[in-house]
């Protein structure tokens, strides 16, 4: 092939776009379709407890639009970071939901699950033989660590989904993949040059967020010998060469380089120009291979318990000296979870959060003056779920009734729900950021269902 189209019709699979943008990237002549399906942005729950983030009827919604396009122009369907943390539950939740949408569209798709779930014992292995290292700013990984995780995945890159596609699949259904190893893998597998297609993969990564319009849908990435050319899907929509350039700064620690499993996309030299007011040429992207071939590991574990606690406050007495309030609040909480509970302090922990008043921005927030309403978070981490849920509600009517140090009277605030304190339930915090040296496909498993022929 001399060139490889690539459609990303959105960002995450879930989202949701207007199924005719698709038809028009099919018409443009996509060659594949790449979309990713989870992300580590909504933090370490969704991995820790091995849960999506969306809704089976908005995945169903989405595969029905890209399975229909697909098969009607006999291309495959790249789907990454299955059931958003891309552990063997989400894939296996993604491949059950893709079955019922074959099945109701009458489609017979050869479908390719790939698994990147890791066994600690088995990365213990890998440590010990001194072959996995740690990423800035963690340090050297305990074995310990590895065991206290709920669920530890490894980050592949293209090879086992080029190994999926050369094996016939038609729809690939991979567990935790690199953003850009999704839309990267099949032009690769074609022949196309490294630092072209890193780089495009690299923009389309978050379909419409290169255009001037990023709610319209996603876009269409060509790439050939020379570099890429990208243009949104939406004919409304528009990418320009500052926007194109710019999501090189989503989500990198350096806006030139990025690295990837088998090497590193260097844009140093990437030169970005507007073919028209709609489209851009990108050329210049390099690739350098690496001496050693990488797997980003992913762990998460449970720090315990949490309920919570919300209160609104529009009081102008106690707005006026919210922050003495705030630091009475919580020396009180602290002196009557002890008289009350007998918990020390290192036994339990609470984040008091003031939305409306520095609740993001804390001591960087540069306006001044008393908020006009405050809503006030009360956060509490336990051992165990009762001990939280005792400590919320100690700090109840703290909530509800606590006086500045001036007044002489009890305030009421307002609780938006009863019962007041809300549990919910494990709390997880990821641990490994730690890359492993090994083979492109060694800690991979494929495995194919549906359609037996290629």
């Amino acid at each position: 092939m001399h060139k490889v189209r690539v459609l990303a019709p959105s960002g995450m699979l879930g989202a949701g776009w207007d199924h005719a943008t698709v038809e028009r990237g099919i018409a443009l002549g996509a060659d594949v379709i790449s979309i990713d399906g989870g992300s580590t942005d909504s933090g370490p729950y969704y991995l820790g407890a091995a849960t999506a983030k969306t809704t089976a009827k908005a995945v169903a919604r989405d595969l029905r639009s890209l399975f229909t396009a697909a098969a009607g122009a006999g291309i495959p369907v790249i789907v990454g970071s299955c059931g958003t943390s891309g552990t063997d539950a989400g894939v296996d939740w993604v491949a059950g939901i893709a079955a019922e949408v074959l099945a109701e569209e009458d489609l017979d798709l050869k479908v390719a699950k790939i698994y990147s779930e890791q066994d600690a014992a088995e990365l213990k292995e890998h440590l010990d033989a001194g072959r996995v290292h740690p990423l800035p700013p963690l340090g050297e990984l305990a074995a310990e660590t590895l065991e206290s995780c709920t669920h530890i995945v490894g980050a592949m890159g293209h090879e086992p989904i080029a190994e999926a596609l050369r094996a016939g699949a038609q729809v690939v259904l991979a567990g935790r993949a690199s953003d850009t190893a999704v839309a990267a893998a099949f032009p690769l597998m074609k022949g196309m040059p490294a630092g072209p297609t890193w780089h495009a993969a690299k923009i389309v990564e978050c379909g419409g967020q290169c255009t001037d319009n990023p709610r319209a849908g996603g876009v269409l990435a060509t790439i050939d010998a020379g570099g890429f050319t990208i243009e949104p899907l939406d004919p409304g929509a528009a990418c320009t060469p500052i926007l194109v350039a710019a999501h090189m700064l989503y989500e990198t620690a350096n806006p030139f380089e990025m690295r990837e499993p088998d090497g590193t996309l260097d844009v140093r030299e990437a030169v970005y120009t507007a073919v028209d007011d709609r489209t851009v040429r990108v050329t210049g992207s390099r690739f350098h291979v690496a001496d050693q071939h990488t797997i980003k590991l992913e762990g998460a574990r449970i720090t315990g318990y949490e309920t919570i606690l919300f209160s609104a406050i529009r009081d102008p007495l106690v707005l006026a000296d919210i922050d003495e309030w705030a630091a009475l609040m919580r020396a009180l909480i602290t002196q009557r979870v002890g008289q009350t509970l007998g918990l020390a302090a290192d036994e339990y922990a609470f984040d008091l959060r003031l939305y409306g008043h520095n609740a993001v921005l804390g001591s960087l927030e540069p306006e001044a003056g008393p908020p006009r309403e405050v809503g006030v978070m009360l956060l509490v981490n336990a051992p165990d779920q009762a001990t939280a849920t005792a400590v919320a509600k100690v700090a109840n009517p703290l909530m509800l009734h606590l006086p500045t140090p001036s007044m002489d009277y009890l305030p009421s605030f307002a609780f938006p729900s009863s019962p007041a304190e809300v549990e919910r339930g494990a709390a997880y915090e990821f641990v490994l950021n730690h890359v492993v040296d090994c083979a492109p496909s060694d800690l991979f498993r494929i495995e194919f269902e549906g359609k037996t022929h290629a």
